[in-house]
């Protein structure tokens, strides 16, 4: 089963009781590899079974269903609770503030690109493997491109598609993996040896690695992504997951290549490791480097620079940033609005 697939059992599983009443289920997470639309049919059983006298202990980076869907909200830093408030008294901004941010950082962050489209010819240009008409996904040089709809309608397929054929062709593409546990880290490895992995090349002395070099690399990455540990030659897994996925960001932008295929890498993560990592994105692009970001997360696409819909393998909707907007990917995920 896909990941999204593997966490819709795993929920159900934890609603099934037959042999006595449930008073408490804890949801670490649940809606982080869903589509809006499941997510959605999750919440509302949720917003059931607490009707029904249930208590849920909801544990989510999601901002939008923790204001739509709790009742009281208790915020984390640390490993400490700063806050605790009814979720009415408190509105998106206050939130993000209280939970290590500013909102202001996040707008400003929205606006850092001015589309490219432009300028040049396409980086990347590859039709849907299913798309009926003449369209293709473009992507250029410097640009944050997003793939939008619902989970599972052929948005990774794509990113499958540009990886192969920029390996046919010699073209260097990175990939950051959202399931990282079976797509991303090396179980068995050190951390600086998942984030080198990616650029033997660049480490080469004459026909072997030079260790001074993948240690120094490993280093500066480290601190570049914030990746919290007191060394780089520990296990991968020692780390939280958020710190895991900064090592699979690590590993795609230490090497030189100027594609980066993201496959719904921040599901899951909190919300300072995502703004940290954001910010490093817009500046790599700023450099020139080309990003297609597939996510599940519509808040995301805001930082993208030009967004495509998928819907049953094909790419239905494509438009810049500046008509973004949450009703029209809705919209169009579901067949309610055509090109």
């Amino acid at each position: 089963l896909s990941i999204g697939k593997r966490q819709m059992v795993e929920i159900a599983r934890a609603f099934i009781n037959v042999d006595e009443r449930l008073d408490l289920i804890i949801l670490d997470e649940p809606t982080s590899s869903l589509d809006a639309r499941v997510a959605e049919q999750l919440l509302r059983h949720v917003r059931r079974f607490v009707e029904d006298g249930g208590s849920i202990v909801l544990i989510s980076h999601i901002l939008g269903e923790m204001l739509g869907t709790c009742d009281r909200i208790a915020v984390m830093r640390d490993g400490r609770i700063v806050e605790t408030r009814a979720a009415r008294d408190f509105t998106h901004d206050s939130l993000v503030e209280v939970m290590g941010g500013t909102a202001r950082e996040q707008q400003h962050a929205t606006q850092a690109f001015a589309s490219r489209r432009e300028q040049g010819s396409p980086r990347v240009q590859q039709r849907p493997a299913r798309q009926a008409d003449g369209r293709s996904v473009q992507a250029f040089a410097g640009e944050i491109v997003g793939l939008s709809g619902l989970a599972g309608h052929g948005q990774s397929q794509l990113l499958t598609q540009v990886l192969r054929d920029c390996v046919k062709h010699g073209t260097g593409a990175s990939f950051v993996a959202g399931d990282r546990q079976t797509d991303g880290v090396f179980a068995l490895w050190s951390i600086g040896e998942n984030i080198t992995i990616g650029s033997l090349n660049q480490l080469k002395r004459g026909v072997l690695l030079n260790p001074d070099a993948e240690q120094a690399m490993a280093d500066d990455w480290m601190k570049r992504m914030g990746i919290r540990t007191p060394d780089m030659r520990n296990p991968i897994l020692s780390l939280s997951g958020g710190n895991q996925q900064k090592a699979l960001f690590a590993r795609a932008l230490a090497s030189d290549s100027q594609i980066i295929l993201m496959d719904d890498p921040m599901r899951g993560v909190d919300v300072g490791t995502k703004r940290e990592v954001y910010s490093i994105l817009m500046e790599e692009a700023a450099r020139g480097r080309t990003f297609i970001w597939y996510t599940t997360e519509l808040e995301e696409l805001t930082y993208c620079d030009h967004v495509y819909v998928f819907r049953d393998g094909q790419a239905v909707l494509d438009m810049p940033r500046s008509e973004l907007s949450e009703e029209r990917i809705l919209r169009s995920s579901f067949a309610e609005e055509t090109p």
